[in-house]
């Protein structure tokens, strides 16, 4: 199993940590000590596993457009998106609880035509102010055949969005750009000329599920 970059720091900080804490049963060998560090040990353990990277299977079809994220899909609504496609398109969102794996996937490859991160509150992202008004980065990416729109949302406990792409860069769907720590939102922007690909409470994994296919010209 590997795991996210991104989370190395991380993981590194909170194993300094349960290995100090454990050092200390040196000096107090109390029971409460040592459940204390049992439980210290369990978020180790946990934040092995929320932190795992695995690999995908990334779609060849060039008209499939990916989903950015593993989780739940939670909204599927027509909506009109001013911020970069400029009209009507499909919201989809999916919630990533903590048990997803967090690691961020591009969801068609193309050019990043706009970006821009937006401070913000820290609303449980299943809400659907969540989508407005947490902290997010907002990110567009366009070829020649379509442009989509999409969001990393911070929630409740995930306080840290990480995002490696800037606008004017060259992106390939399914490479990994970032993530979102402990638990989030990612919400996909899709014009009129994808047709959705996936239905409400459908489990998605990044980079490898297909939430919607560019139409045919023909």
């Amino acid at each position: 199993m590997s795991f996210a970059k991104d989370g190395i720091g991380t993981l590194l900080a909170i194993l300094f940590l349960a290995v100090i804490f454990s050092a200390g049963l040196l000096i107090n060998r109390s029971w409460l000590m040592k459940g204390f560090v049992v439980l210290v040990w369990v978020f180790v353990l946990f934040s092995l596993y929320f932190f795992r990277d695995p690999e995908r299977t990334i779609p060849t079809d060039e008209n499939a457009i990916v989903s950015p994220a593993d989780g739940k899909v939670i909204i599927i609504r027509k909506v009109k998106e001013n911020t970069y496609l400029k009209g009507p398109a499909t919201q989809v969102s999916i919630f990533m609880s903590v048990f997803d794996v967090h690691v961020n996937r591009i969801p068609m490859s193309g050019t990043v035509g706009y970006f821009k991160y937006y401070p913000g509150k820290f609303l449980p992202a299943y809400r659907e102010k969540a989508s407005t008004d947490n902290e997010q980065t907002v990110i567009g990416i366009e070829n020649d055949r379509s442009k989509i729109l999409f969001k990393q949302i911070a929630g409740i406990i995930a306080r840290r969005v990480v995002c490696h792409v800037r606008e004017g860069y060259h992106v390939t769907k399914g490479k990994r750009f970032g993530m979102i720590k402990f638990g989030s939102r990612a919400d996909v922007f899709l014009p009129e000329n994808v047709e959705v690909n996936v239905r409400l409470k459908q489990k998605v994994k990044g980079g490898e599920s297909i939430i919607g296919k560019i139409k045919s010209e023909n």
